[in-house]
């Protein structure tokens, strides 16, 4: 299967903070699935061929969960995906839950779960070769942040720099917000545009995030 024909990936932007939504659509059999449920039913409908196969949720982050119910609600069958300790979830009898690599398909699209704490304990990056969808963990221009509960600096570390920057530098990253000049970029190129993604160690990349902090504009 050649990738670059095997999907295609519709983008939606809005919910409480220039949030984005994906509906991934499978080319061969025309499946479909959702990353993120941040926007609502009624901004993406138009482009919902069949009934959704999944979402996929990138954390438990309230503006990523925040029309979960109305989907659930019009896709009674539809299937929750997400990281393991997302609490939210286990009461959804739809709910499965996504170990680390673990791999899994929908329509003919070969995804792997990777969970990638640090902006949020419970966090998971979906993998769709060559595309990554990285939810609050990585940004066009920069890393998540790590100043809320159950956020940690040194499993962002890790998860960026052992496992994102790992991939091939071609891998395209669609994030959870449209913080960019751009809403998606290839890790290659990301990394020239960010110092955070050129830390040295650790202790470098907190001097980096301190600066950034300081120098934080609202809304990037």
């Amino acid at each position: 299967m050649n990738p670059e024909t095997d999907f295609s990936i519709r983008t939606f932007l809005g919910g409480h903070d220039k949030n984005l939504t994906y509906l991934v659509t499978c080319n061969r059999t025309g499946t479909q699935v959702l990353v993120d449920a941040a926007i609502g039913i009624d901004g993406i409908s138009d482009f919902i061929r069949t009934e959704p196969i999944a979402i996929l949720i990138t954390h438990g982050h309230s503006d990523h969960i925040e029309y979960l119910s109305e989907y659930i609600a019009k896709f009674p069958e539809i299937t929750i995906l997400g990281h393991p300790e997302l609490g939210l979830m286990e009461r959804n009898h739809n709910f499965k839950k996504i170990e680390d690599n673990q791999g899994f398909i929908i329509g003919e699209l070969n995804f792997t779960g990777i969970h990638t704490p640090g902006h949020y304990f419970d966090s998971i990056c979906y993998q769709l070769p060559p595309v990554l969808f990285t939810g609050d963990t990585m940004f066009v221009g920069r890393t998540g942040r790590v100043k809320g509960k159950k956020s940690d600096i040194r499993d962002l570390y890790d998860s960026v720099y052992n496992k994102i920057l790992k991939m091939s530098g071609n891998t395209r990253i669609y994030p959870g917000h449209d913080y960019g000049e751009r809403s998606t970029i290839t890790l290659h190129k990301n990394i020239e545009h960010s110092p955070l993604l050129r830390a040295k160690d650790l202790d470098d990349f907190n001097k980096r995030m301190d600066d950034y902090e300081k120098n934080r504009k609202v809304g990037s």
